[in-house]
C-alpha cells in the first residue's frame, strides 16, 4: 500500500513517432493550452524518461483534471496519451496512478525502481 497523501499535478505526455504525428501533437498541446491552464513542455524527438516513444508533456493541476482529460480524450486523433498522477512516489505514479488514451505502451520503469532501493 503506498503512503500517498496529497496529487500535487497531472501530467499528460503526448505519444508520437514520427513528424506527421509530431506535427499532430504540436496542434493538439496548442489547443490544450488555448482552453485549459496547461504548461506545455518540450517536443521530444527521442525516448526520454520512462516514455518508450517521442513525447511532449502537458502539466495540470489536479482540479482542471476533469475538464483536461476528457477534452484530451475526446480530440486526441490518433495520438496516445499517457496520463499521471504527480506525487512524491514516482513509481506509483507511473504504474498505479495512471490512464492510457488510446493504447498502452510498456513503460521503463527501472530507474523507479532503483531509486526506491536506494
Amino acid at each position: 500500500m503506498s503512503n500517498v497523501r496529497t496529487i500535487r499535478y497531472y501530467h499528460a505526455h503526448l505519444y508520437y513517432h514520427d513528424e506527421q504525428s509530431l506535427e499532430q501533437a504540436h496542434r493538439l498541446a496548442a489547443e490544450c493550452a488555448e482552453r485549459f491552464e496547461v504548461r506545455v513542455g518540450r517536443f521530444h524527438r527521442q525516448p526520454v524518461g520512462p516514455h518508450p516513444c517521442w513525447s511532449c508533456q502537458l502539466s495540470f493541476a489536479p482540479q482542471s483534471f476533469g475538464d483536461i482529460v476528457p477534452w484530451l480524450a475526446i480530440h486526441r486523433g490518433d495520438l496516445d496519451i499517457f496520463v499521471h498522477l504527480g506525487t512524491d512516489d514516482d513509481l506509483f505514479d507511473h504504474t498505479q496512478g495512471v490512464i492510457w488514451l488510446g493504447r498502452s505502451h510498456p513503460l521503463k520503469l527501472e530507474q523507479f525502481r532503483q531509486h526506491r532501493q536506494g
